[in-house]
C-alpha cells in the first residue's frame, strides 16, 4: 500500500499505549533496567525510554522466543503419547523498535520460509504489529547505511514515528497491518503536519560497499583474513544472542520420569559443539572456521539463496563482544583485503 502520513502526540502516544493495553494488546517497549534498555511490557509512556541508540537485545524473540515448547510427551511401555502444547499466542504490538530491528525481521522471515514455512514464527509474528521509532543520533558501531539501511527507513515497520523537536512524531502508515491499528484509533492520529522527517535523523556515514563486499566475501573462503580476525574470537555467542537477524537453534528434550517435553532454543554456530558430530568429527574445528561460517552467511550465503544480506548495520555484536570484535571495522579489512 502507498504510505500515509499522519501527525502523533506525545499525549495520544500515552493513549495509545493505554487503550492497547486495555484491549487486551500486550505492549512490548524499550525500558531501562540497571545500565541496561531493554524491551518489556510497557503499561505506560512513562516506563518508555528515549534514551537509547539500540536497545541491549534485540526484540526478534517476540516472534522467535529464546526458549519455546514445540511439545509434551509422556513414555508408556510401548508408545511414546505426544501432545502439542495450547497455542495461546497473544496480540502483540511492539513499540520503539529501530529501522534495523524492523529489518531484522525481514531476514528472519525468509529464514523461516525459504523453504518449508515455520509456523510457529509465521503465527506469532501474524498477531505482531511494529511501531518503529526512527533514528535521532548514532554512535561509532551503527552501520546501517553501510547494509542498504536508513535512520528513517520505513521498511519492516507497520508504522514509523518519527521525533520532533517539540516531542511530538512524524506517524508514516507503511503496511495493511499498521493501516488496522490506526483505523482502529484514528482519533488519536492528527494530520500530515507537513514536516520533511529528513532535518529529525541521524546521519550514519557509509563505512563500506556492500555489493562489492558481498562480491569479494563470496570468493574468499580459503583466505587468512578468517584466521587473523578471530584471534581475539572467544566463542562466547553473545554477538548472536543480541543480533536480529541470527536464527540458529537447538532441539532438546527435557524429561522427568516418563513425561517429558521438547523445547527449541537459541543457539550460536560460533559454538564449538554446534557442528559437532556424534563419531566425534567435528567440520568446523577451530574458531577461524566458526567466525568464517558467521560472516559468509550473512554476506554471502543468504545473499545468494535468499537475496538479502543478513545483516542490519545496528552494532549490537560490536557493543556485546567482550573482546571487542567490531562487525564493521573486519568488514572494511575484507573489502580492502
Amino acid at each position: 500500500m502507498e504510505t500515509e502520513k499522519r501527525s502523533l502526540s506525545k499525549a495520544s502516544l500515552a493513549t495509545l499505549i493505554e487503550q492497547l493495553n486495555g484491549n487486551g494488546a500486550v505492549v512490548i517497549g524499550p525500558q531501562k533496567k540497571d545500565n541496561l534498555v531493554v524491551f518489556e511490557p510497557l503499561h505506560t509512556l512513562a516506563e518508555m525510554t528515549d534514551e537509547y541508540i539500540a536497545t541491549t537485545q534485540s526484540p526478534k524473540d517476540v516472534a522467535f522466543p529464546k526458549i519455546e515448547r514445540l511439545f509434551n510427551y509422556h513414555v508408556t511401555q510401548f508408545f511414546v503419547d505426544q501432545e502439542a502444547p495450547v497455542k495461546n499466542y497473544p496480540e502483540v504490538v511492539l513499540i520503539g523498535a529501530r529501522p534495523c530491528d524492523a529489518a531484522g525481521f525481514d531476514s528472519l522471515t525468509a529464514i523461516f520460509t525459504w523453504d518449508t514455512k515455520d509456523t510457529l514464527y509465521m503465527e506469532r509474528l501474524a498477531l505482531t504489529t511494529l511501531i518503529g521509532m526512527s533514528c535521532s543520533s548514532h554512535d561509532a558501531n551503527c552501520f546501517c547505511t553501510s547494509v542498504n539501511g536508513h535512520p528513517g527507513s520505513t521498511h519492516g515497520s507497520d508504522i514509523l514515528l518519527t521525533r520532533m523537536g517539540k516531542g511530538d512524531f512524524i506517524a508514516e502508515i507503511v503496511t495493511e497491518k499498521g493501516k488496522a491499528l490506526y483505523d482502529k484509533y484514528a482519533g488519536l492520529f492528527g494530520p500530515d503536519s507537513g514536516e520533511d522527517k529528513t532535518k529529525y535523523l541521524t546521519e550514519v556515514p557509509v563505512k563500506f560497499d556492500v555489493a562489492e563486499t558481498v562480491k569479494k566475501a563470496t570468493g574468499m573462503f580459503e583466505h587468512p583474513i578468517w584466521l587473523e580476525q578471530s584471534l581475539r574470537c572467544i566463542g562466547c555467542g553473545a554477538c548472536a544472542y543480541v543480533c536480529p537477524t541470527c536464527a540458529c537453534f537447538d532441539i532438546q528434550d527435557e524429561s522427568a520420569g516418563s513425561n517429558g517435553h521438547r523445547v527449541r532454543c537459541w543457539d550460536s554456530c560460533g559454538f564449538g559443539l554446534f557442528t559437532l558430530h556424534t563419531s566425534g568429527h567435528n567440520p568446523r574445528e577451530v574458531q577461524s572456521q566458526r567466525w568464517r561460517q558467521r560472516v559468509l552467511h550473512k554476506f554471502s550465503y543468504m545473499p545468494d539463496r535468499l537475496s538479502l544480506v543478513g545483516c542490519v548495520g545496528c552494532g549490537r555484536c560490536s557493543r556485546a563482544c567482550p573482546v571487542d570484535m567490531n562487525l564493521s571495522e573486519h568488514m572494511v579489512s575484507i573489502a580492502e583485503a
